[in-house]
C-alpha cells in the first residue's frame, strides 16, 4: 500500500513540473523572440512572431514579457500612434528595439513614433541592456494622454530615458534615431519675452532626448548616442539632468546632427567620463518657432568631471545670455575643449565659470564668436571672446575658475565686432600660450554679467602665465584687465583665407611668425595637478601631425 502511495505521488509531482507553463526554468530554456508590429498591414489579433503576422499597435507590448535577447521591430514606412514604453528590463543579453523590411515592400523611410499628447515617442525606466536604433520621432503638442508621474510632468521628449530606483543601470544605446517637431505646446503659442531670461526656463517644453535621473542613489552608465539627427525642438537637443548622488558615467556622444534647438544643443549635467566627438550642432538657441525657449550654447557642462569634448562644430549659437560655442558651466572639473569649430556664436567662444578646476580650452579656432551687445533687444549679457567668471551661483559667493589653460587656439573676429574680455579677480591660475588673437576690430573690458553681477573692482590674480601669443594689433588686450600678457608677439598669421568658414581657410602662412615658434606647456605653478589628459595632442584641427615644438594656433603648417 505504500509502495502504491509512493508511485501515485510520484507521478502527480511528474505531470505537474511538466505542465508549468511559467517560471524561472521556463524562461531560460525559451529562446529569444523577435517581436513585429506594423502600423499599416498589421492586426494586434495576430501573433506577432513573424514579419508575416505583425501586431499593429503598441497596446500589445503590456501583454508580452520581454525575456533577454528579445528584440522589438517596428516596420519600414509605418507610421505608430502612441508611446513605445519599456519598464524594468535588466535582461544580460539585451532588448534590441529597431526597424524591418516588411514583405513585399520596398519602403525605406524608417518606421516613425508620433507622440504627439504623450509625454515621450519612446520611454525607458530602470531598465538595461537596452539598443534603440533606425527610427523617427516627432511630438508636436497635444496635451498630454499618458505620463508617468510628477517627474516627466510638464516635458515631452523623443526619447526619455528615466532612472528612478536607487539601484545601477547599464548599457544604453541610442543610433541613428531622426528626432524633429517636439513641442509641448500646440502650434501657435508664444512664450513672455522674460522666460528666456530664467536660468533654464520655467515652462513646459520640447525636448529631443533626455536622461533624467530622480533616483536619491541610482545611476545609469555605459551610454551611447551616435549618427543621430535631432531638429526643431523647442528645448534641449540631448540633455542629461541628474538629482542623483552618483553621476551619469561612461558616456560616448558620436557623430550627431543637431540643428535649430530651441535650447542648447547638449547639456551634461553630473556627468563623469564623457568623449562627445564629431558632433555638429548648429541655431542652437533659435526663435524660428514661437514656443521655443530662445537661448542656449551648443554644449554646455556642469557638476560634471571628465569630459573631453573633441572635435565637433558649433555654430550660431543664439541667445540675450550665454550661448556660446560650448561653455563650462560652474562646478566641474577636467573638462577638455579641444580641436572644435565655434563659428558666428553670439555669446562667444571662452566661457569657464566659477568653481571649475582644471579646465582647457585648446587647439580650437574661433570665427566670429561674441558678437552680442548687451542692452540691444533683449539682450542681458554681452557677447565675449575671453570669460573667465566666477559665478557659482545665485546664491552662492563667487570662487574661480582653478587653474585653466587655454592654448594653441586660433581667434578671428571681423572688424566691426568688438571682442569683449571679461577676468574675474577671483580666478586662480592661468595660463594662455601660443595663441593667435587675429582680432580686426577694437577691444573692450567687461564684467562678468550673470544673476548675481561680477562688481569689478581691483585685485590680484595669483599664478598667472601668459606669454608667447600672437597679436594682431600689440593694444588688443585691455589694459585695465587684472592679467596682462607677456613676451607677446606682434603680427598678422596671413590666413589662407580670412573671413572664411572653413577650417582650412584659417592655416596660417607666415612662416617666420608662426612655425615652431610655440612653447610646451606644464602645469601652472602652484597647480599639482595639470590635465587629466596629456598637455601634448598628436594631431591639430585638420588631423595634422604635431611633432617637435607646437606651430602657434590651431593648425600646423604644411
Amino acid at each position: 500500500m505504500e509502495k502504491s502511495k509512493f508511485l501515485v505521488f510520484h507521478l502527480i509531482l511528474i505531470l505537474l513540473l511538466s505542465c508549468k507553463p511559467e517560471g524561472a526554468l521556463a524562461t531560460t530554456n525559451t529562446p529569444p523572440q523577435a517581436y513585429y508590429f506594423d502600423a499599416q498591414f498589421g492586426n494586434d489579433a495576430n501573433n506577432g512572431l513573424s514579419a508575416e503576422q505583425p501586431f499593429a499597435s503598441f497596446k500589445k507590448l503590456s501583454e508580452i514579457n520581454l525575456k533577454s535577447g528579445d528584440s522589438i521591430r517596428l516596420s519600414n514606412g509605418s507610421s505608430f500612434r502612441g508611446q513605445l514604453s519599456i519598464l524594468g528590463f535588466t535582461g544580460a543579453d539585451g532588448l534590441n528595439i529597431s526597424n524591418y523590411q516588411p514583405p513585399g515592400s520596398s519602403s525605406q523611410q524608417l518606421p516613425r513614433i508620433d507622440a504627439a499628447g504623450y509625454d515621450s515617442g519612446i520611454y525607458i525606466e530602470n531598465s538595461s541592456n537596452i539598443s534603440i536604433s533606425n527610427l523617427s520621432i516627432t511630438a508636436n503638442g497635444g496635451g498630454i494622454k499618458s505620463n508617468h508621474g510628477a517627474n516627466t510632468e510638464g516635458m515631452r521628449c523623443g526619447i526619455l530615458v528615466h532612472i528612478q530606483s536607487n539601484s545601477v543601470f547599464n548599457n544604453l544605446s541610442i543610433e541613428n534615431v531622426e528626432i524633429e517637431g517636439v513641442y509641448y505646446e500646440a502650434p501657435g503659442f508664444s512664450r513672455d519675452k522674460d522666460e528666456v531670461t530664467t536660468p533654464n526656463g520655467t515652462q513646459s517644453y520640447g525636448w529631443g532626448i533626455r536622461f533624467l535621473n530622480t533616483s536619491t542613489s541610482g545611476q545609469l552608465t555605459h551610454i551611447s548616442v551616435s549618427n543621430c539627427n535631432i531638429k526643431k525642438v523647442s528645448h534641449s537637443g540631448i540633455r542629461f539632468n541628474n538629482s542623483s548622488q552618483l553621476k551619469f558615467e561612461d558616456i560616448q556622444i558620436h557623430n550627431n546632427r543637431l540643428n535649430n534647438i530651441g535650447g542648447p544643443g547638449m547639456v551634461l549635467l553630473k556627468c563623469e567620463n564623457a568623449v562627445v566627438t564629431e558632433n555638429h550642432i548648429s541655431y542652437s538657441g533659435s526663435t524660428d518657432d514661437s514656443r521655443n525657449w530662445g537661448r542656449g550654447s551648443g554644449l554646455w557642462t556642469w557638476g560634471s568631471s571628465k569630459i573631453l569634448i573633441d572635435q565637433n562644430t558649433f555654430s550660431h549659437a543664439n541667445g540675450p545670455a550665454d550661448s556660446a560655442g560650448c561653455h563650462i558651466d560652474f562646478n566641474c572639473n577636467d573638462i577638455i575643449v579641444q580641436r572644435n569649430l565655434s563659428w558666428s556664436n553670439a555669446g562667444g567662444f571662452i566661457e569657464v565659470l566659477g568653481n571649475n578646476y582644471n579646465c582647457a580650452y585648446r587647439y580650437n579656432l574661433s570665427i566670429n564668436d561674441g558678437y552680442r551687445v548687451k542692452g540691444v533687444g533683449n539682450n542681458f549679457q554681452e557677447g565675449k571672446t575671453f570669460w573667465l567668471s566666477g559665478y557659482a551661483g545665485k546664491n552662492n559667493s563667487r570662487t574661480g575658475p582653478f587653474n585653466t589653460y587655454i592654448y594653441n587656439n586660433t581667434i578671428y573676429t571681423k572688424a566691426s565686432i568688438v571682442s569683449k574680455i571679461a577676468v574675474d579677480k577671483v580666478s586662480h591660475g592661468v595660463l594662455i600660450a601660443n595663441n593667435i588673437f587675429h582680432v580686426e576690430g577694437d577691444s573692450q573690458l567687461v564684467l562678468g554679467d550673470q544673476y548675481r553681477p561680477d562688481q569689478g573692482g581691483e585685485g590680484t590674480i595669483d599664478n598667472v602665465t601668459f606669454t608667447n601669443n600672437i597679436f594682431l594689433k600689440r593694444d588688443y588686450w585691455p589694459e585695465e584687465a587684472l592679467i596682462q600678457p607677456n613676451a607677446l608677439l606682434e603680427g598678422d598669421a596671413m590666413f589662407l583665407k580670412k573671413g572664411g568658414t572653413f577650417i582650412q581657410d584659417y592655416t596660417p602662412t607666415n612662416t617666420a611668425l608662426v612655425r615652431n615658434k610655440g612653447i610646451a606647456i606644464t602645469t601652472i605653478e602652484g597647480d599639482e595637478k595639470g590635465l587629466y589628459l596629456d598637455f601634448a595632442i598628436d594631431q591639430d584641427l585638420l588631423g595634422n601631425p604635431i611633432e617637435g615644438l607646437p606651430d602657434l594656433g590651431a593648425i600646423e603648417m604644411d
